[in-house]
């Protein structure tokens, strides 16, 4: 590899930083005790965004994870019972079995679709209505808005309706059911449906809210929901560790992210677009992308070829060889370009998108992808 490279990092929209605006607020924060609800600016934020998204209250925590916890704890009080969430779900996958952990939960799971989705009359017939002492009490459904592992997909309004509509239901479940949205990317869903978080909001009893993946902030994530719910959430969080001092200093940075990278988000979506269509437009046997189903700032690049792993290609974006210097793959200064992307044991890579990413990071993260999908399309024609 070449010593000089330009890095283009799309591994995730939270390697994203806090801006010099973040920076200067958060050193200039006033701060006070929050575990005894004294900071102000933490009061600031949790004030603010409750009111974005029409709640009572709202609850600064340190991460999405913790988020997630509290809400399965405060909605399932009672060990043994029962959340339903997607089995393509970041709480299922991703959140080291928590529920199970530490709460006592038990996950049910829904076939996540293509669209982020689950059947709602799969979801009807899994809700237990039936009392017995052998089965678990249904508490709480959860949907994931954007769907990460479904490419960033936007939950519809329309579904969401549905959904509410099911769940509120006289005669469904044997107790009131809670629901819940792991509303980490929320923004981008607002964004690309052009409509206020609140309207998405609007039936749920919960959600959580990301500050530190497209919006920049260096920590946290907002709970939101009615007083009740967030007075509970707020005991539940100390148990878990969560209880912080002086917070303001991070809350800071969330005030701002709030009010300054919201309004830029439609411009990660836009740029994802972009590098969608490059790919798109190759018509790769190889590498393919749905290039009608990118909404947000997510995009799964699919592999169709069964000798080659997400891994493989990452490792190969990650590299820079001789000859695609002398291609002129390079940046401006004649630097080789380095691109960085999620792989798994996933048959798509992905890339996310985020405000730090701009226009002439986007074209080098296109020049690279074109020209070692073409690599990989002499070899697998």
């Amino acid at each position: 590899m070449s010593a000089a490279c330009t890095v283009v990092d799309l591994r995730s929209d939270t390697v994203s930083k806090p801006t010099d605006e973040m920076r200067a607020r958060m050193a200039a924060a006033e701060v006070g005790d929050d575990v005894y609800g004294e900071d102000p600016t933490v009061i600031e934020l949790q004030t603010k965004t409750a009111a974005m998204f029409g709640k009572e209250a709202a609850l600064f925590v340190p991460s999405g994870t913790m988020g997630n916890l509290l809400a399965i704890m405060a909605h399932c009080p009672r060990r043994g019972s029962e959340a339903i969430v997607g089995d393509l779900s970041h709480i299922f996958l991703y959140e080291q079995g928590g529920a199970a952990q530490l709460a006592g939960v038990q996950l049910a799971t829904l076939k996540n679709q293509p669209d982020g989705t689950f059947s709602l009359q799969e979801l009807r017939h899994k809700i237990r209505n039936y009392k017995d002492c052998h089965e678990p009490i249904t508490s709480m459904v959860v949907v994931e808005n954007t769907h990460n592992i479904c490419g960033g997909k936007v939950i519809p309004l329309a579904y969401l309706d549905e959904l509410a509509a099911l769940v509120r239901e006289p005669g469904v479940g044997i107790a009131r059911i809670a629901l819940h949205m792991d509303g980490a990317r929320i923004f981008n869903a607002a964004t690309a449906c052009g409509v206020s978080v609140a309207r998405i909001a609007r039936d749920f009893d919960s959600l959580s809210v990301c500050l530190s993946k497209g919006l920049g902030a260096p920590v946290g994530s907002m709970l939101v929901g009615s007083k009740a719910f967030i007075e509970e959430a707020h005991r539940l969080r100390k148990a878990l560790g969560g209880g912080m001092r002086q917070v303001g200093i991070l809350a800071a940075a969330g005030i701002v992210s709030l009010d300054r990278i919201v309004p830029l988000l439609a411009k990660d979506h836009e740029r994802t677009k972009r590098i969608a269509a490059a790919v798109h437009q190759l018509r790769s046997p190889n590498v393919t992308v749905d290039l009608p189903t990118v909404q947000s700032n997510i995009l799964l690049l699919q592999l169709t070829q069964p000798k080659l792993t997400a891994d493989q290609f990452a490792d190969r974006l990650k590299l820079v060889q001789p000859e695609e210097l002398s291609a002129g793959i390079t940046d401006k200064q004649g630097a080789g370009i380095v691109l960085k992307a999620s792989a798994r044991d996933w048959e798509f890579m992905r890339l996310v998108l985020y405000h730090q990413v701009d226009d002439e990071q986007v074209e080098l993260a296109i020049k690279k992808l074109v020209y070692v999908i073409k690599q990989y399309d002499a070899v697998w024609p």
